[in-house]
């Protein structure tokens, strides 16, 4: 089993700049992928970023160049940077981890992006 706890969501002004941390407890060893998603209002849940167990990175298109996703794995923890935000990114964010089997999410942070 894995847990995940997320914070770092907030309100923030168009062009400024946020850092979304997923900090990870229990089976940590056997997560392969952690991934960032976010969900706005009457939207589908999707990925924004994700990084392996060895270190590979992948990016939506939308946030490339504005988003930095990195691991400590001292802290168990994955982070989100996010820079030059848009009141489009306004969502909530939620952590999930695959271990190869189960997949398990946080409970998500908030994020609002005034104009």
């Amino acid at each position: 089993q894995v847990q995940l706890v997320e914070s770092g969501g907030g309100l923030v002004q168009a062009g400024g700049s946020l850092r979304l941390s997923c900090a990870a407890s229990g089976s940590v060893f056997a997560i392969r992928v952690v991934g960032w998603y976010r969900q706005a209002p009457g939207k589908r849940r999707e990925l924004v970023a994700s990084i392996t167990s060895g270190g590979s990175t992948n990016y939506a298109d939308s946030v490339k160049g504005r988003f930095t996703i990195s691991r400590d794995d001292a802290k168990n923890t994955v982070y989100l940077q996010m820079n030059s935000l848009k009141p489009e990114d306004s969502a909530v964010f939620y952590c999930n981890a695959d271990d190869g089997f189960l997949n398990y999410w946080g409970q998500g942070t908030q994020v609002t992006v005034s104009s």
